[in-house]
């Protein structure tokens, strides 16, 4: 199983939507293109999981999370498929 630090591409993942992590091209640079492709699709993974849940209508603090998360990994998405464009390395 890869990963990047001594984690799995999920925790990462997750790592990322709770702001643990952040996502740039210094980051991205000593990792292999298959981690980072791996990394994007687990990211359009969790994004698509986060929107499946139960929308909390009478939760303030629970709909500003879930945004947050959704956010963090929309611009981590953006900066890895802007990566990938640079080393026009991008898949469909």
């Amino acid at each position: 199983m890869k990963g990047i630090r001594g984690k799995s591409i999920k925790a990462i993942t997750w790592d990322i939507a709770e702001g643990y992590v952040t996502v740039n091209p210094i980051f991205l640079k000593p990792l292999d293109m298959e981690v980072i492709k791996e990394l994007y699709q687990e990211i359009q993974q969790m994004q698509t999981e986060i929107r499946g849940e139960k929308f909390p209508f009478n939760d303030i603090q629970a709909i500003r999370r879930r945004n947050m998360r959704l956010q963090r990994l929309n611009s981590a998405h953006m900066i890895i498929r802007n990566f990938l464009k640079e080393r026009k390395q991008l898949f469909t």
